[in-house]
């Protein structure tokens, strides 16, 4: 389906200088600086003076911890005013630093992470700069900021906020609400993409689209991964208004990659794709999978791409939803770039190089122990999917800990068939639901013989462990169990720093 638009075309003429020699990593702009400020900011609506010039000066900080607390200090980010009012006042005084790179941007109720990941290895086999911004973090906070593929280090993340912090102050004190820790940490992202300078960055959605923090880019490419219900205090009750917020991010003159859609959704993305005349891809019909194989340490798929295909190429991750997520990535990058197909050869060089943790993760042998961070019904039913396809654990032990806002009761009904035992626990945060909640509602799906209520994350995979290996307590041979650590990303974040400890 074709608009007017076409993201293949130079976003500027003049070239930055960077490492790349791409023509496709034509610059928006030609220089780039946070504003002296000897001007009047539009939005703040006054005179205003640059924060080493006048007034009293903070002290920046000195350490990660520290930027840490004064980031969590902020509205958190389930903490919702929805505007990009904030933002934009804020990149306004950075000196809009989002206009300084290309974007491709997703959004999504699944999968954006990993085909973040997936989009920003393809990038950088062609010898581009980027930037990724993904959310929330596993570990630490400074893995939502990625450059060259690797997370900012203390000191870089350290100097990111310090290069952005005085003019947080500033927006706080002309707003009606205080940037939020999603605002400023997105703030400080797009800084450091222009600082470094990036030729393109790939930004996932906190959450929705059109008002989320990282809408105030312009994406050249946007990607709409499936629409289901997750967020519905938030973003609506029916998928289609769902969709509705999420089209946000698809532009005037970008092209949009459709992931498959429910008969629900795909009309609201295709009407956006007409009413702002961007031109659209769709998986099943420009682009998508045509085989793929369970193999050893992943899968081997045949891709579709929009210009050429792409056969037995080796991806190191689990179920045919990453195989559909690897064939938007290549989508993306197809559209980004524009003219000649891919190189077959790089094109398998970065797909087998791809790591996405958290994501059935295998983080321990003897008994084995995986990770995913299968959130809510729809990430559960993919994961369950991905288990009876790769894996013959038997038991396989879950241990579960989720959000209180999450449909809890909907994640247990999809895991029930793929699980022997169920341990539920908590994780340390204030939303996580009470082990003893998921508990009284895992036994009305599973049954009480079923169900372990164990609070402490540690005991509960230590106790999962334990029942895996004595598989023959619920009917299983010996020696072939393994334990599932899954329900929130904090839970298995949480559960990865411990057991990454332990090895």
């Amino acid at each position: 389906m074709r608009g007017s638009g076409c993201a293949s075309s130079p976003t500027g003429t003049t070239r930055r200088r960077t490492r790349s020699t791409r023509r496709w990593a034509t610059a928006r702009s030609p220089t780039w600086s946070r504003m002296s400020y000897a001007r009047r900011s539009p939005r703040l609506g006054r005179e205003m003076t640059a924060p080493d010039e006048d007034g009293p000066q903070a002290r920046p900080a000195e350490t990660f911890a520290e930027v840490e607390d004064a980031l969590l200090s902020r509205w958190p980010e389930t903490r919702l005013e929805p505007s990009l009012e904030r933002i934009q006042a804020f990149t306004e005084l950075l000196g809009e630093p989002q206009r300084n790179f290309r974007v491709i941007h997703l959004t999504g109720t699944n999968g954006k992470t990993s085909t973040s990941r997936m989009i920003e290895t393809l990038l950088r086999a062609l010898d581009l700069r980027t930037g990724r911004f993904t959310s929330p973090h596993l570990e630490r906070m400074s893995e939502r900021i990625v450059i060259d593929g690797e997370p900012l280090d203390d000191e870089a993340f350290v100097r990111a906020f310090n290069e952005v912090a005085a003019y947080t102050h500033l927006v706080d004190a002309e707003q009606d609400h205080p940037l939020s820790f999603f605002e400023t940490i997105v703030g400080m992202a797009y800084a450091a993409f222009a600082d470094a300078p990036v030729d393109v960055a790939v930004v996932e959605v906190g959450m929705g689209g059109g008002w989320d923090a990282t809408n105030v880019a312009d994406a050249d490419v946007a990607v709409v991964l499936p629409v289901s219900m997750d967020h519905a205090q938030y973003l609506g009750d029916d998928a289609a208004t769902i969709a509705r917020e999420k089209a946000g991010v698809i532009k005037p003159g970008s092209v949009a990659v459709l992931a498959q859609q429910s008969a629900e959704v795909a009309p609201v993305l295709l009407d956006r794709v007409v009413e702002v005349g961007a031109t659209a891809a769709r998986e099943g019909m420009e682009f998508g999978v045509l085989s793929r194989s369970p193999a050893v340490g992943g899968q081997v798929v045949s891709l579709k791409g929009l210009r050429a295909t792409y056969d037995e190429v080796f991806l190191p991750l689990y179920g045919a939803h990453q195989a559909q997520n690897a064939a938007v990535a290549l989508a993306a990058v197809e559209s980004f770039t524009g003219g000649e197909p891919l190189d077959d050869a790089l094109v398998r060089a970065a797909f087998a190089e791809v790591t996405s943790p958290g994501r059935l993760e295998i983080i321990r042998r003897s008994p084995t122990i995986l990770l995913d961070a299968a959130h809510n019904p729809h990430g559960a039913e993919a994961l369950g999917e991905a288990l009876e396809d790769s894996f013959s654990f038997a038991p396989l032990i879950g241990v579960l800990g989720v959000m209180a806002d999450k449909d809890h009761e909907g994640l247990l009904a999809a895991l029930e068939p793929h699980l022997s035992h169920v341990v539920c626990t908590q994780n340390s945060t204030d939303r996580s639901l009470s082990a003893a909640a998921l508990g009284a509602t895992a036994v009305e799906v599973f049954g009480e013989d079923r169900v372990a209520i164990v609070p402490d994350l540690a005991e509960a995979i230590d106790r999962a462990a334990t029942l895996a290996e004595a598989g023959e307590l619920i009917e299983a041979s010996i020696g072939a169990g393994a334990v599932l650590v899954t329900g929130s990303v904090v839970t298995v974040g949480e559960a990865r720093a411990m057991l990454k400890g332990r090895r």
